[in-house]
């Protein structure tokens, strides 16, 4: 703080002090109004999100924040995260789980690794046992399988279908089989072929080392379902955690997540690899950063401060990894030649064509970019 704090500001310093001292206790207050809210909510079955309700109160709050002179956007924005956090209360306090809860077995072979971990933790609250199965425990795979209602593959990718092979004949006709891996199509065929359990495949949307599952998403291809009981248990069990759930098929999956993952991995690792061969300067660099570099900036860092073995799976994997990449390439040079040939009639056309498919999504992503780099700003 700078030496010379002129005097009449510090008693104007100490009375918001003194109101954000109060804001805190009235969000306390509020919190254990969510408590109680919890506890109506798994008694009567309500969901935790209600959506319509949420979009009742920010428009609320947005005209009470225009009444006293406060901007409405920024009204909204104080209030979207303290919804947030209110679900996430409620999901921590297992609003959503039935209060009678039939308990299952559960098998996590590699429940060790991030994701068994954070699926350990899913099942456990829910009433659950959990069997963990690892390279490092005295349960083997088979073992855990042979006891459980339900057993889930958390394994490395290149790993899956070699572990599902293992454990696929020791899981009970009438048990789970499933698999948590960001492909669908090898995996869930190998499930099929291995064991005549119910199959489903799974692919959750996040990484383990999220703040809440509350509003992530999962995405389930059921398989194999000798009735609708495990399809419906699992789709309960996720929708318990806060999870929202989207129903595929592998293969519709495999060509989604080719851009969704492929291809937003390959050009960050381009990005990335460009930068490398420039010989850029990080730090100069954000010394004239804009929004929009800075948040890309942290995306390619993020991107390779993580596993690389975990991103070559997911590209090398996906069948649609060929077709993805060729197109990406075929882009690059496009572009490359309109720009260093100063085709600025080419550009604008093709600039138009891709406005064009983009069609109405790009108002909504004005709106929502803005957002975000209006938070990373007040970060900075």
């Amino acid at each position: 703080m700078p030496d010379n704090v002129p005097n009449d500001l510090i008693p104007l310093r100490e009375r918001i002090d003194e109101l954000d001292r109060r804001f805190v206790e009235l969000l306390a207050e509020r919190n254990e109004l969510v408590a109680q809210v919890a506890d109506v909510k798994r008694r009567s079955g309500f969901p935790i999100r209600d959506s319509s309700r949420e979009g009742q109160m920010l428009e609320d709050r947005r005209t009470l924040g225009v009444k006293d002179g406060i901007r409405p956007e920024v009204v909204e924005s104080l209030f979207r995260v303290i919804l947030w956090a209110s679900r996430d209360r409620q999901a921590a306090l297992r609003a959503a789980v039935p209060i009678h809860v039939d308990p299952r077995r559960i098998a996590i072979i590699g429940g060790n690794g991030g994701m068994g971990r954070c699926l350990e933790k899913m099942f456990l609250d829910q009433g659950h046992q959990v069997l963990i199965a690892d390279v490092d425990t005295t349960l083997t795979p088979k073992e855990a399988a042979e006891q459980a209602d339900a057993t889930v593959i958390s394994v490395p990718i290149r790993s899956t279908r070699e572990v599902i092979e293992l454990v696929g004949p020791a899981c009970g006709e009438d048990s789970l089989l499933l698999d948590v891996t960001s492909i669908k199509s090898d995996p869930v065929e190998a499930m099929v072929n291995s064991t005549s359990a119910n199959v489903i495949g799974t692919h959750p949307l996040f990484g383990p080392a999220i703040n809440s599952l509350q509003g992530q998403r999962v995405v389930m291809t059921p398989a194999r379902l000798h009735d609708g009981e495990w399809e419906s248990w699992l789709h309960s069990s996720f929708k318990a955690a806060g999870l929202e759930v989207i129903q595929s098929t592998p293969e519709k999956h495999d060509r989604i997540m080719s851009v969704v993952q492929v291809l937003t991995h390959y050009s960050t690792e381009v990005i990335g690899r460009t930068m490398q061969a420039l010989d850029v300067s990080i730090a100069e660099s954000l010394q004239f950063t804009s929004p929009i570099y800075h948040m890309e900036l942290l995306m390619a860092a993020r991107h390779f401060a993580q596993s690389p073995d975990l991103y070559s799976a997911i590209e090398m994997s996906n069948p649609n990894t060929e077709a993805v990449t060729s197109a990406f390439t075929r882009a690059a040079e496009e572009m490359r030649s309109l720009i260093i040939s100063g085709d600025q009639d080419g550009f604008r056309d093709t600039f138009g064509e891709v406005r064009d498919f983009f069609g109405e999504f790009s108002k909504t992503a004005l709106v929502e970019s803005s957002y975000l780099i209006d938070r990373l700003v007040e970060r900075t």
